[in-house]
């Protein structure tokens, strides 16, 4: 036997549900205290209405809400700020539905889950997010929707469709606002200080292990789309930034003297430039990651931007939100070629006291090049990372004090910051300028949308070396160890271990051929597209593409064409609006055309019994009155009664015959 409950509790747990799809999103950011304090309250009221229990008296709610609210401010420290704010909202609604007395407290509840719903866009604006709100939305408009009915109320199926009716009416105007309203510079739901949380990218200094912890993040860095033919892989250098200043240990940018004036840096660049689009994510540093070298035809949309003598450009204020910005780089250039070597002695400092055995090594290395050309000195360097026996991995030993000791002569593992370091050491004790730069390297191609996504895990270190003729070269010490790094992606270089058996789907994910990675591809592409034209829909973008539009629209025959279309859907909807819903109306309609001829049509306000009565007045026969006093009766009673299927269809057809006895 199925259970039916009362309207009143199918309702409540309507709603009940529909608060839950609010507060679930929540539960990823707020204290696990407040989640859980919130799910036991929704299970409480659900208890008390399946049971058909009175609710809680206000007594032992109002204690429960200030202990709630001392925790709130035991967790956060405040009682201001957006985190605070959120989670007193969430336990409020938790709390009100235990308040539930009134036909009022319905509508609180679901307005206040509205606003709740609403405060989750200040966490995350994905795709996913949107989807999960569209569905709670409608979850919530059919809960309200329930609370509407006075006497009997449809069933949930057809209070959903009318929700989707409701829906699909307001899209276009929501589409017409979104589309043409003005729009602010900067994300809409942003709020100062709240852009800077838990976001990984490149640090002003390197380390042992600061490149390997990075590496292991998916979080995506930036995505980039160029204009033309893209370049090779082992040329996808995204520069970043270039640390000289070594203290044994860790490296760190050179620091630029107070009122110093800035070195007239030469550069001779070749061929044509590679043009691309930059969609850089919000990374909370200043660091720009451009592909070398980079032309000076720079411009950030809402940011200001400096550059250094080191071929460095970074921002005056961090990138705390998505930014895109137009960009071209030259592939085939010449760095300080010629410059006097007294300009470059600062590229040559070792810290004293440090790695005695590499600076050993480095003196060996010398004396048997003796006055051989700088390039053969980096060759006999990559040589020995290349036929000795070194280890590329992203969990390298720890070394101690003289780091580069350690690596070059005792644990020969390493990442990239490991061989960068230790061959820029090695080339500083050899007389060679030398210095480390940090970005990244590679990307992978998405086939279905074009962009290249750079990860964080594509973090990389290389080196430059310097000599008079050349300029500055660029050298990868990691390609000597590691060249399927460079060529491929480190994902294969390094691939990770599947835990619980998952190798397969991981081959899988990784083989760019396979159904998971083109089903991988297809969502990254529609994530893109969302964040590109929802997210990224700034004042620019939208004069943009409002000018095409207007330029589109402008065409006569484009317009002409416009309005045809308009003019048959006006037409289709009069078409549909003159035909009635089902055969009842039908019949019923055109009964009342019959009477309108003879001017006694119905009047909107009329039911079927006042019109009844008013067409008694009508001059007309006996049998006529008789046929038309039947037809409204049985009308009415298969309008508003409760008959069954065979009952209608036979009443159906009565009313079909006694029609032409009405005219």
């Amino acid at each position: 036997m199925a259970l039916r409950l009362t309207r009143d509790k199918s309702d409540t747990l309507l709603l009940l549900a529909a608060a839950l799809m609010v507060l679930a999103p929540h539960f990823a950011h707020l204290p696990l205290w407040i989640s859980a304090l919130a799910c036991a309250t929704l299970l409480w009221r659900a208890a008390v209405t399946w049971l058909g229990k009175r609710m809680p008296s206000t007594w032992l709610l109002v204690p429960i809400a200030v202990a709630a609210m001392a925790g709130v401010y035991r967790s956060y420290h405040t009682l201001l700020g957006r985190e605070v704010g959120v989670a007193m909202l969430v336990l409020l609604l938790a709390f009100k539905l235990l308040e539930m007395h009134a036909r009022r407290d319905l509508f609180v509840v679901t307005f206040l889950s509205f606003f709740v719903l609403l405060t989750n866009f200040l966490y995350t604006q994905s795709m996913p997010t949107a989807l999960w709100t569209v569905l709670t939305l409608l979850v919530l408009l059919t809960a309200q929707q329930s609370f509407q009915y006075t006497g009997r109320v449809p069933p949930l199926a057809r209070r959903l469709r009318t929700t989707l009716k409701v829906g699909a009416l307001a899209a276009p105007l929501a589409l017409l606002l979104f589309v043409a309203f003005p729009r602010i510079q900067g994300p809409l739901w942003g709020l100062p200080g709240d852009a800077s949380s838990a976001r990984s990218g490149l640090s002003d200094s390197m380390a042992p292990g600061t490149l390997s912890s990075l590496a292991q993040s998916d979080e995506i860095a930036f995505r980039v789309r160029f204009a033309g033919a893209a370049p090779a892989q082992q040329q996808l250098y995204w520069r970043s930034i270039v640390l000289g200043d070594y203290d044994g240990r860790t490296w760190t940018r050179v620091p630029r003297k107070r009122g110093l004036q800035r070195l007239e840096v030469a550069i001779h660049a070749r061929g044509a430039p590679v043009r691309y689009e930059t969609t850089m994510e919000p990374s909370n540093t200043r660091w720009l990651a451009l592909l070398e070298l980079a032309a000076p035809d720079l411009g950030v949309p809402g940011f200001r931007l400096r550059d250094s003598d080191e071929m460095e450009q970074f921002t005056t204020e961090p990138i705390a939100h998505r930014v895109r910005y137009q960009a071209s780089a030259y592939l085939d250039y010449t760095l300080q070629a010629g410059e006097s070597p007294q300009r470059m002695t600062h590229w040559l400092e070792l810290p004293a006291g440090f790695n005695p055995r590499t600076l050993a090594l480095a003196r060996q290395l010398r004396a048997a090049a003796d006055d051989a050309p700088v390039q053969q000195l980096s060759n006999a360097v990559l040589t020995r990372f290349r036929t000795q026996d070194y280890r590329y991995t992203l969990e390298p030993p720890r070394t101690g004090a003289n780091a580069v000791d350690d690596f070059l002569f005792a644990t020969r593992a390493g990442f990239c910051e490991h061989y960068a370091g230790a061959y820029v050491v090695l080339m500083r004790a050899m007389g060679v300028p030398a210095r480390v730069v940090t970005g990244y390297q590679g990307g992978e191609r998405n086939p279905v949308d074009g962009y290249l996504t750079v990860r964080q895990s594509d973090a990389h270190a290389w080196a430059e070396i310097w000599s008079q003729q050349a300029g500055w070269q660029r050298v990868d010490p990691t390609a000597a160890v590691a060249p399927e790094r460079v060529e491929r992606n480190l994902a294969r270089a390094l691939p990770r271990p599947a835990p619980f058996g998952l190798a397969p789907l991981l081959d899988l994910q990784n083989n760019p051929d396979s159904w998971l990675a083109q089903l991988r591809f297809a969502y990254a592409a529609l994530n893109n597209s969302w964040n590109q034209w929802v997210l990224d829909y700034n004042p620019d973008r939208q004069r943009s593409f409002l000018e095409e539009l207007s330029s589109l629209f402008g065409h006569w025959r484009t317009a002409l064409g416009a309005v045809l279309v308009a003019v048959l859907l006006a037409v289709l909807r009069w078409q549909r609006a003159r035909r009635p819903a089902d055969a009842l109306e039908a019949l019923y309609a055109a009964f009342c055309r019959q009477q309108l001829r003879h001017g006694y049509g119905r009047a909107p306000s009329e039911g079927p019994r006042s019109y009844a009565a008013r067409l008694r007045s009508m001059p007309a026969s006996t049998d006529k009155h008789a046929a038309m006093e039947q037809f409204l009766h049985l009308y009415g009673m298969l309008k508003y009664g409760a008959g069954g299927t065979e009952s209608r269809s036979a009443s159906l057809a009565t009313l079909t015959t006694l029609l032409p006895l009405c005219r």
